[in-house]
């Protein structure tokens, strides 16, 4: 399988949609698991489905989990899982096993057709063989998700997709395999089981994710030691629980320490859900370049300080604003105006895979202040709306209709916003009959 995005620059104009956070999945295997291995060959741009740029995760050996646990079910449903379908989620887990560790060990080969197909065996016409590849280890990270309508993601519970590069140095007798890709690799089986950090030492990175601003304050969480199930920011005296960035797994939706404060205070809760560190506060402010942050990763300096702020009630639920954007890469062509000539928008599918795609959007207002801005558009034939993040989007037949989110209806002279979100049905082509407000 392999992750790949291109570019497609048309008119728009921007809104934004909040998705909950729900997590539901099955349970953390006690005991090694065996599943299908695949392989792909890099990370989405700028994210990969955790909410981090590839050059910025621990190791680059890392893998997708799947999004879904649905066998003989081969469709799309809206990410991430709420209500019925949370009945539905794989060991993605709505991104909650994001940034744990597996170890992974090669087990047996096989001599048939293991192709993965919709409804069909895995290794039709053969066996599963013993090799001198057999017992090969190597500590994974799990940095991205496998949604696709195939066998391997939906009818295999503890399959594993892998970083292409990281196939042929598993270690086996202290040495580097070399050679399993690709004569001996035929998606074998694979032994897997998650393990704390290897050698962790240090603390957590914080980075601002690509269009974090004032209002919009996502942050990415990386380092850790045992994943990440949670982050709660200190606003208005009391703790509140942030909003995941869609199931984007390492990436949450923030508030100031005072309404539309640039100063944070986070707290972050692992895997077990316990607050690391004993409960260690991270205070960090918006850097001055972010307004809002053009680079898909830019880091924050922190100061800590003890376990918790005086008084420090439990946390409370908040209407943080949610998914963050899968913001265009740098530099990008000049966008064009729209029809109504109020906006200027660029568009980008930035990763498609078979029957499903995301798309980043960034908009300009060229005209004076915009109090409740929205546009329409018309969806290209066989296009439905999977989910959305930084904007509400109703579509009605081809007809989306886009609204800037309660948090954000407004936008100001010469400002940009920037939204994303996941379409089922051909990547290409764009949205067309384009109006802004």
């Amino acid at each position: 399988m392999i992750r790949r995005g291109w570019t497609l620059f048309i008119v728009l104009c921007v809104a934004v949609l909040v998705w909950p956070q729900a997590g539901y999945a099955l349970p953390d295997p006690t005991s090694p698991v065996t599943g299908n291995g695949t392989w792909f060959d890099a990370l989405g741009s700028p994210y990969g489905g955790c909410g981090l740029p590839q050059g910025q995760l621990d190791s680059q050996h890392f893998v997708a989990l799947n999004v879904y646990n649905t066998p003989g079910d081969y469709s799309f449903y809206p990410r991430p899982l709420t209500g019925a379908n949370l009945a539905k989620a794989g060991m993605w887990n709505n991104g909650l096993n994001c940034g744990r560790w597996v170890q992974v060990s090669v087990a047996d080969y096989c001599t048939g057709v293991n192709d993965g197909a919709p409804n069909q065996a895995f290794c039709r016409n053969g066996s599963w063989v013993a090799d001198a590849y057999n017992g090969a280890t190597l500590t994974m990270q799990v940095a991205d998700s496998c949604g696709d309508s195939n066998g391997w993601c939906r009818d295999d519970p503890y399959h594993l997709d892998l970083a292409k590069a990281s196939l042929n140095a598993f270690v086996k007798n202290g040495a580097p395999v070399g050679d399993m890709y690709p004569n001996h690799w035929n998606n074998r089986r694979l032994t897997w089981q998650f393990v704390p950090a290897p050698n962790y030492t240090g603390d957590i990175k914080i980075g601002f994710m690509q269009g974090a601003q004032v209002w919009w304050p996502a942050i990415a969480v990386s380092h850790l030691a045992n994943g990440i199930h949670g982050v709660e920011y200190f606003a208005n005296g009391a703790w509140q629980t942030a909003q995941m960035n869609s199931d984007m797994g390492q990436s949450y939706v923030i508030g100031g320490t005072t309404n539309g404060g640039s100063q944070f205070q986070i707290r972050v809760r692992d895997a077990a859900n316990n607050l690391i560190n004993n409960g260690r506060i991270y205070s960090f402010g918006l850097p001055a370049s972010c307004s809002p942050c053009g680079q898909p990763y830019t880091a924050a300096t922190y100061t800590t300080n003890g376990p918790s702020p005086s008084p420090s009630p439990s946390p409370s639920p908040s209407p943080s604003p949610s998914p963050s954007p899968s913001p265009s890469p740098s530099p990008s062509p000049s966008p064009s105006p729209s029809p109504s000539g109020r906006c200027t928008v660029t568009y980008q599918v930035t990763d498609s895979w078979n029957g499903a795609f995301n798309a980043s959007v960034s908009v300009r207002n060229t005209g004076t202040a915009w109090n409740n801005w929205s546009i329409t558009w018309t969806a290209p034939p066989g296009v439905t709306l999977g989910s959305a993040w930084n904007a509400v989007i109703t579509p009605s037949g081809s007809t989306w209709t886009i609204r800037g989110p309660a948090w954000a209806p407004n936008l100001a002279a010469g400002a940009t916003a920037t939204f994303g979100f996941q379409g089922n049905g051909p990547s290409t082509p764009g949205p067309s009959a384009i109006r802004c407000g």
